[in-house]
């Protein structure tokens, strides 16, 4: 058990107790406990041993037994006895984007509804649409939450899948007879949503005895698919592993072969063949024989080719690129200057900005760049004007107490829904770069959001646009937007571009960033962090810039500190 199965055993308890009509505080102290968890960036069996998780803030007593009994077992005792209570299809309900607790209590109360199959039956007949406060509308708008769903059924974010490939590579690499345990496939790749888990194992001798061990394994629950040298496991928490078996000799070849995706495995396999080797499920051979590919290098010299990084083995031209020496010299984590999109106690975030200031210190960054919520994200807390001196003043006090690193004075302002920025013309400027997001009114067509975005780049206040395309994975669709022109736009008027890095979002989509590129856009990175712990996202947005062929060059806090004001400087028109 990791963190992501001790914070959704939280939510789930959360979920049924709101479902039950349980005191709202009860229900918002489990909903804080999943989300310290979630965000916790260290050991938690440690920080549960040495104390460290009773003295964090969201977690209580109560919360505190839970989390130490999912550690140990692998189940809460208070979840399966709420889960008797609930049908589990109301639970599952509360994931259709709309349908909240009230609504759901409404569906049961009133339909006698209990599943999302009768769910969707009674929008389809009119039922739902029949109900106070409902309507056709939100019938319909319930139905594409259905299928949505379904299709998003069985996917994890990347973290999450992150997170579980660790900790199942660690468990298998302890047992006898396995030398090593790699993790390839998506989560390699740095998929943003992932499906399975993929391990290879290195092991000495026949296979029988591990299949063996695999099964007594922490969490398995059955073997899906079970075959010479690859097993299929399924676990409690509903993740799906495939095992593969590897000599050393082969390692090479059994960690190409299951993180490339099936173009990009396709195409190496043409340049195999067409140098007279055949390329199996095991191997390559040549003329009968066996050719040993002990190292990733290896195989991609066998065909031709330099290694080529796993976030490019997509099949989207990354094999011609390496053919022909033009493989991109990757954007890393080492080459970030600046530590960008982050809020503090001044809006939604949990740190405050002098706490901020020494973390961004002792993770090595040159610069911060501060972005609260601005006035009219009420909803988050937004910075109201008569707050704005006060925050300034206390971050010049934190670039006073802690030279070594400049926090900027920025902030992340609304798109109105008519396309102009919150605040006043001069209240934007009081700040040293403003980062501009749509934050409301998703439902717009494509030609009015667009409307909308190109007209707030035309405010030279803006330096970056924020999470362009306002998409949350396994949640909502991105909405409408023509790329092609907000591209055009941002590379004429000088504009970043933002990959938001919360794991959530990942928003500029890596697909995309290519393009963007292409026609000259600068790339911002931003974490979105609301705590210290969010700053590991942006290890997660590296990622993703990766996938999108980013170079240092085009990445804008990639910059030094004076790289990134000349930047704003040249969009403001002041340089």
């Amino acid at each position: 058990m990791d963190k992501t199965d001790v914070a959704h055993a939280l939510e789930q308890i959360a979920a049924c107790l709101d479902l039950k009509g349980e005191n709202p505080f009860r229900v918002r102290a489990y909903q804080s406990a999943a989300r310290a968890i979630a965000a916790y960036g260290g050991d938690l069996r440690q920080a549960l041993a040495d104390g460290t998780l009773a003295e964090m803030k969201g977690i209580g007593p109560a919360t505190l037994e839970i989390i130490d009994e999912v550690l140990v077992t692998g189940r809460s005792a208070t979840l399966d006895e709420l889960r008797d209570q609930i049908p589990p299809g109301l639970v599952e309900m509360l994931q259709i984007s709309g349908l909240g607790v009230a609504k759901v209590r409404q569906i049961h109360d009133a339909l006698h509804i209990d599943s999302i199959a009768e769910l969707e039956e009674a929008a389809i007949d009119g039922r739902l649409a029949k109900l106070p406060r409902f309507g056709k509308k939100t019938a319909e708008k319930i139905l594409k939450g259905i299928e949505f769903l379904r299709q998003v059924g069985g996917l994890r974010l990347y973290h999450h899948a992150r997170d579980e490939a660790q900790a199942l590579a660690h468990v298998l690499a302890g047992l006898p007879g396995v030398r090593r345990a790699e993790i390839v496939g998506s989560v390699r790749r740095h998929c943003e949503v992932i499906r399975d888990l993929d391990v290879v194992l290195v092991v000495d001798g026949p296979p029988e005895l591990l299949y063996e061990r695999l099964g007594d394994a922490p969490g398995v629950t059955e073997f899906v698919h079970r075959h010479e040298h690859a097993v299929t496991l399924r676990f409690q928490s509903g993740a799906v592993a495939d095992i593969f078996l590897s000599s050393a000799a082969e390692l090479g070849f059994a960690m190409v072969r299951a993180t490339g995706n099936e173009d990009h495995l396709t195409q190496l396999g043409e340049r195999a063949t067409a140098r007279g080797f055949t390329w199996g499920e095991r191997g390559l051979a040549r003329d009968g024989r066996d050719v040993p590919a002990a190292t990733e290098e290896a195989l991609y010299e066998i065909v031709g080719l330099p290694w080529i990084p796993p976030e490019l083995r997509e099949g989207r031209g990354e094999v011609e690129a390496a053919s022909a020496g033009r493989l991109p010299d990757l954007v890393t984590h080492a080459d970030l200057k600046g530590f960008l999109h982050f809020h503090s106690t001044y809006s939604d975030g949990t740190t405050t900005i002098d706490e901020w200031a020494a973390a961004g210190l002792a993770a090595g960054y040159e610069y911060l760049g501060l972005t609260d919520h601005s006035q009219a994200a009420a909803y988050a807390g937004g910075l109201k004007p008569d707050d704005i001196a006060r925050q300034h003043a206390e971050v010049d006090a934190a670039n006073a107490a802690h030279p070594g690193v400049r926090l900027l004075k920025g902030v992340e302002a609304d798109i109105l829904q008519d396309g102009s920025l919150d605040y006043t013309p001069e209240i934007r400027a009081s700040f040293d770069f403003v980062i501009a997001s749509i934050h409301s009114r998703f439902g717009l067509d494509e030609k009015t959001m667009t409307a909308r975005v190109l007209k707030a780049m035309d405010d030279p206040t803006m330096t970056i646009l924020g999470h362009p395309t306002g998409r949350l994975l396994l949640s909502r669709d991105p909405y409408p937007l023509d790329l092609e022109l907000v591209f055009r736009a941002a590379a004429e008027r000088g504009i970043a571009i933002e990959i938001n890095a919360d794991p959530q979002r990942l928003d500029l989509d890596w697909r995309m960033v290519r393009e963007a590129t292409a026609m000259g856009v600068t790339i911002s990175l931003g974490a979105d962090a609301h705590n210290v712990g969010g700053m590991t996202n942006m290890e997660i947005g590296i990622g993703i810039a990766r996938k999108g062929w980013l170079t240092r060059d085009q990445l804008l806090n990639a910059r030094g500190l004076e790289g990134f004001l000349d930047f704003v400087k040249r969009r403001r028109g002041t340089r």
